[in-house]
């Protein structure tokens, strides 16, 4: 294969199209938010898109790095995934709070200590 054709790797198909025109849904998911496929079987008349989600979410990911797998935007990605939330096909975690996280100023003085004995 040749011409423009070779490099695309996302779909032709308009994210309005994918998303039947909704932008929004009841399912408040930020792009930071941890998804994984629940182990319920889809049905058989799912769209592809959201049978390409389930593949990837077969271990955690965020909802961004859903999107970059897609290669679709993370808002039309957020309306897939409330759906599959809403039907018990993905389950969400959420995102580590800030004052849960490794404090970066400790990291450094741990890696430069590191860095000093090798």
């Amino acid at each position: 294969m040749s011409g423009p054709e070779q490099g695309r790797t996302t779909s032709s198909v308009r994210p309005y199209v994918i998303t039947r025109g909704r932008s929004g849904s009841s399912v408040s998911l930020p792009w930071e938010t941890l998804v994984m496929a629940s182990g319920v079987t889809p049905p058989a008349t799912l769209q592809p898109e959201y049978l390409r989600i389930l593949e990837c979410c077969q271990g955690l990911l965020s909802l961004a790095e859903v999107a970059a797998h897609l290669g679709q935007p993370p808002p039309v990605v957020q309306v897939l995934l409330a759906d599959l939330v809403e039907w018990g096909l993905v389950e969400t975690r959420p995102p580590v709070p800030p004052a849960e996280r490794a404090d970066v100023s400790l990291l450094r003085k741990v890696l430069h200590g590191l860095e000093s004995r090798l």
